[in-house]
């Protein structure tokens, strides 16, 4: 039962750090005055899935993070530093 609880506990923090990130994403996008859809390409990634990744609903792998803090001319770390981690 522990090991339910446990896994859980690690998608909860994972969502709460998904939201931090993305909110930190928007706002630099909204700063840099790119809509969605200009960065859904600037990414490769689709718009749906840019507004599920902003709202916190979707986190990044590595690789998409990585992808997300170039098209923001900034680092993946810096992005976690902005959010708080």
């Amino acid at each position: 039962m522990k090991k339910s609880s446990d896994n859980n506990r690690a998608k909860d923090k994972d969502l709460i750090i998904a939201k931090a990130v993305g909110r930190v994403a928007r706002k630099k996008r909204e700063k840099m005055e790119i809509s969605q859809e200009m960065f859904s390409e600037l990414t490769g990634h689709h718009r749906t899935y840019i507004g599920l990744f902003e709202r916190g609903e979707r986190s990044p792998n590595v690789n998409t993070l990585d992808r997300i803090a170039k098209a923001l001319k900034t680092t993946a770390s810096e992005l976690l530093r902005e959010a708080g981690y």
